[in-house]
């Protein structure tokens, strides 16, 4: 008795210290044990952000995704997400991780999923939005110094195609409803760009339902009773 209690105890210090450190908790349930990953605040690249900014490090996401893939117990990736955006590679990466995942993958989109919060909101199975969350599209942007020549500029076309690709590709968007958006003048002040509500969100097909933490869930155990991530 008293061995299954200290059992049980290291076992949820252990779900407190994945939670602390890594954003990510398994929950387990007669329907399908799913691992639960939030993407938050900012999305960590190459460079150690400000310690006063909320961040999620892709190099604790990417180990946890192949984890998530080649553990037996675990039947589907639920990706929670409210973030600003972040490094453009790094966002990347993480969504062609979760996008060739063969295990069910669903996300939410809660507050927000904005910039590169896009492909990673698009990057799995089925994507759900919650009614009061907004999504911003826009174009790619860079920081620090950059060299004003012709081969900069077909550097940042290319990038940018890079990210309309997949998300025309992993959601019912079409190619050029998602430049509209992305190159549209008249919709923030000081930007260039569209804020999607959670409506015009699923209206254009960029994400596939609203709906709250139960939905992403009901959606997710069908996904796993189908024993498929198609």
């Amino acid at each position: 008795m008293c061995e299954k209690k200290e059992n049980d105890d290291d076992k949820r210090a252990d779900e407190r210290e994945s939670i602390e450190d890594f954003g990510s908790v398994v929950t387990k349930n007669p329907r399908g044990n799913i691992h639960c990953l939030t993407i938050i605040g900012q999305v960590e690249g190459h460079q150690i952000l400000p310690s006063q900014n909320k961040t999620t490090k892709y190099e604790h996401v990417l180990p946890q995704l192949v984890a998530v893939e080649e553990d037996p117990e675990i039947d589907g990736l639920l990706v929670l997400l409210n973030t600003v955006g972040g490094d453009v590679e790094a966002g990347l990466a993480i969504s062609e991780m979760i996008a060739g995942m063969s295990k069910p993958t669903v996300s939410l989109v809660l507050g927000g999923g904005h910039s590169i919060g896009v492909p990673l909101a698009v990057s799995t199975n089925y994507s759900f939005i919650a009614p009061t969350a907004t999504m911003t599209v826009h174009p790619m942007r860079m920081s620090g110094v950059v060299i004003g020549v012709m081969q900069t500029f077909r550097y940042f076309e290319n990038m940018q195609d890079r990210i309309i690709e997949f998300v025309v590709s992993n959601s019912n968007i079409s190619d050029d409803e998602f430049r509209r958006l992305m190159l549209r003048t008249d919709d923030m002040a000081n930007d260039v760009g569209t804020i999607l509500f959670a409506k015009q969100a699923v209206d254009t097909g960029l994400i596939n339902e609203m709906g709250g933490l139960s939905d992403a869930l009901e959606k997710m155990y069908e996904l796993i009773g189908k024993g498929t991530g198609e």
